[in-house]
């Protein structure tokens, strides 16, 4: 699976999706919650005899909420098993947004 594909998978979640972070400013706020960021974390590619031979890319995908949200998380994850993508969850409260962050860590191979 490429970062297109994935892009686009989560878009069909029907909430709105964008890499890293939203480009806000006063004329444009930020979307409201339920929304997606997701982003390349790094990479453990298979490596041997100085050839890297298989790409094993590191992504992590935001699901922000303002408050906890058991539907939109079900959406996120059962789109992830339809894929056939493993993940690792985590979850925390970001104090000054306001917003609970859950994140989904996942490898594109």
């Amino acid at each position: 699976m490429t970062q297109a594909e994935l892009y686009q998978a989560l878009k069909s979640l029907g909430m709105p999706v964008v890499y890293s972070h939203f480009d806000t400013d006063p004329d444009n706020p930020p979307p409201s919650p339920p929304y997606i960021a997701y982003l390349f974390i790094d990479n453990d590619d298979f490596i041997a005899d100085n050839v890297n031979y298989k790409s094993i890319d590191n992504y992590q995908i935001e699901l922000y909420t303002n408050k906890k949200d058991l539907a939109s998380e079900k959406l996120v994850e059962d789109k992830l098993k339809e894929l056939e993508l493993p993940f690792t969850k985590l979850e925390a409260w970001i104090d000054s947004e306001e917003l609970f962050q859950v994140l989904y860590q996942i490898q594109l191979v």
